[in-house]
This record gives C-alpha cells, sequence and structure tokens, in this order.
C-alpha cells in the first residue's frame, strides 16, 4: 500500500511538474509572438511610408533606379512574407535596401532640401527608432524562450512539443560589416 501511495505520489509530482514546464514554455511563445506583433506595427508604418519615400526620390535620381528599385521589391517581399522567421530575414533586406538609399540620397542637396522629403526622412527615422526599441524586446523575450528551449529539465517538455531554438532579430550581415568597418571622416 505504502508503495501504490508513493508511486500515485510520484506520478503526480511529475504531471504537475510538467504541466509547469509546459506553462512556462507556452508562455514565453506567446511573449515572443506578442513582441514581434509590436514590431509588426512599427514595420507596417514603414511600409507605408516607403512608396511615399521613393516617389519623392524618384524625380531626383532618375539615373539611380536600381536602388529605388530593390527598395520597392524589398518591401514587396516583406509585406508577402507570413511566418515570424520570414518577416526577420525580408525586413533584414528592406533594412539594407533603405540604407543603400540613404547612401545615394547624401549626393543630392537638393533632394535633402525638399521639406516634404525631409519629412518624409524624419518619420522613417523615428519608425527606425521605434523599431529598434521593440527588436531589443523581441530579442529579449526570444532569449528567455532559447534558454527555456534549451535548459534542463524544461528542454525535456521542449522536446516533446518539437520546440527549437528560435532566431533573433539581428543586424543581418550587411549591416554587422558596415558596424564592423572603420568610419570614414571627411572635412570636405
Amino acid at each position: 500500500m505504502t508503495g501504490l501511495i508513493i508511486v500515485i505520489a510520484l506520478v503526480v509530482v511529475i504531471a504537475l511538474w510538467y504541466i509547469s514546464a509546459n506553462n512556462k514554455l507556452v508562455a514565453l511563445a506567446n511573449n515572443r509572438e506578442n513582441a514581434f506583433a509590436d514590431i509588426d506595427v512599427q514595420l507596417k508604418q514603414r511600409h507605408d511610408l516607403i512608396p511615399q519615400l521613393v516617389a519623392a526620390v524618384k524625380g531626383y535620381m532618375n539615373h539611380e533606379a536600381e536602388v529605388l528599385t530593390r527598395v520597392t521589391q524589398a518591401r514587396s517581399q516583406a509585406l508577402s512574407a507570413t511566418t515570424v522567421n520570414d518577416k526577420i530575414e525580408a525586413e533584414k533586406e528592406l533594412s539594407s535596401a533603405m540604407r543603400a538609399l540613404s547612401i545615394q540620397v547624401e549626393a543630392y542637396p537638393e533632394l535633402k532640401a525638399n521639406t516634404n522629403f525631409m519629412h518624409l526622412q524624419e518619420e522613417i527615422a523615428d519608425i527606425e527608432n521605434k523599431l529598434a526599441s521593440v527588436r531589443r524586446y523581441f530579442n529579449s523575450t526570444t532569449k528567455e524562450l532559447n534558454t527555456a528551449i534549451q535548459s534542463i529539465p524544461t528542454n525535456i517538455v521542449a522536446g516533446f512539443k518539437h520546440m527549437t531554438p528560435q532566431p533573433f532579430f539581428d543586424l543581418g550581415k550587411e549591416e554587422r560589416k558596415q558596424l564592423d568597418k572603420a568610419p570614414e571622416i571627411s572635412f570636405s
């Protein structure tokens, strides 16, 4: 009889532990999804501004159509991405295309003086700042989830649920290369 009580108690403890670990993983995964929803809001605003920015730039940059095409295509890919991981990859490409556009804009002082363009640039800069903030939060929630997925004993429950570590919303290879380069200083 005592043996049966011990077995039942052990089963109850294991069941309670499993439920607790499962709930923790579910909560962390939901936090990550919620964090990406915050990113999605900012991305939608950025996606809405890009056509206006491209239109403002088009008149000045007739021969840089390749850069504008890249921005437009990257925006289209970002809009059509469906999963969180696909959106992360598409947004890396869009950010890279937007950096290329910013570099080209530097060669057009009359464009930089255009008030409509300046307003759009300010709005995009504001959105980029907000995106940086929500990306940090997203990466924090991703780190918590990945830690739980890889830590003992919750990794056992994660294995049953086929949960694997999730990617961070990082800078991407192109931006990382830019940050690794020494800044160019010009006094001209």
